[in-house]
């Protein structure tokens, strides 16, 4: 049986750490204990005005992990001074605006091409992988590609988020086809956005898709049965058959 790398997002522990500006629930430790239970990457996102995750939480995870580190990140000036001093294994870059919940849609990479040229050639001068963080379309797939980046992460909000099952299925077709075009073009392709326990077997049985980056369902999940029970969970749904 064969499955997909999940990546184990922590930035909802950070979240309820933050809530009460304390030193606990620790992103550091839970995410060792997902690495022991199975996750092979760790992800967190760095946002400018730090509402989840800390500097504090990337250093220590760049020192502790086991498997890869995928840190996800806006292409801004500040961002890109700090992760070219301390470069992870991997960034995404994703568009992040201050009022939204999480993140909200994918990048607008046609629009965007120049800028993000510049960014992904000095993250790939220090041996970092850049992926980007992108709606299922086409267009954006091919544009990763023109603006140098190695892998795209297809945004699978808009498929987690329909009640319709005739729409829920058109959004699953949309992604299928986009990861299909990354890969002809020789992109590596991930996806990820508000998938859980019920959602993810058809985005994880696509052979295309060799990244699930998964976290609020898991560390829901975790309140009731415990980080290691939520990752074999979780790894138990993305079998492909």
């Amino acid at each position: 049986m064969k499955r997909a790398r999940l990546g184990f997002n922590v930035d909802h522990i950070a979240t309820v750490r933050q809530a009460r500006l304390s030193l606990w629930p620790d992103p550091i430790g839970l995410a060792a204990i997902a690495e022991v239970a199975g996750a092979e990457q760790i992800t967190l996102h760095l946002r400018e005005d730090r509402r989840h995750v800390q500097e504090r939480d990337y250093f220590l995870l760049r020192e502790t992990k086991k498997g890869l580190l995928n840190l996800e990140m806006a292409a801004t000036p500040a961002m890109l001074e700090l992760v070219l001093k301390h470069p992870p294994d991997m960034v995404t870059l994703v568009p992040e605006r201050r009022q939204e919940l999480t993140t909200e849609g994918g990048l607008e990479v046609v629009a965007c091409e120049e800028g993000l040229k510049k960014a992904i050639q000095k993250l790939k001068e220090k041996g970092v992988v850049v992926s980007l963080f992108i709606d299922p379309n086409l267009r954006q797939v091919e544009a990763s590609l023109k603006v140098g980046a190695q892998r795209v992460e297809l945004h699978t909000g808009c498929y987690c988020n329909e009640n319709n099952v005739q729409l829920r299925l058109k959004e699953q077709q949309r992604i299928g086809e986009a990861a299909r075009h990354a890969l002809q073009l020789g992109l590596g392709c991930a996806a990820g956005h508000g998938l859980d326990y019920a959602n993810v077997a058809p985005i994880a049985a696509m052979e295309e898709i060799d990244e699930l980056n998964i976290g609020h369902s898991i560390v829901a999940r975790a309140l009731y049965v415990g980080m290691e029970r939520a990752i074999k969970d979780m790894l138990q749904c993305m079998l492909r058959p």
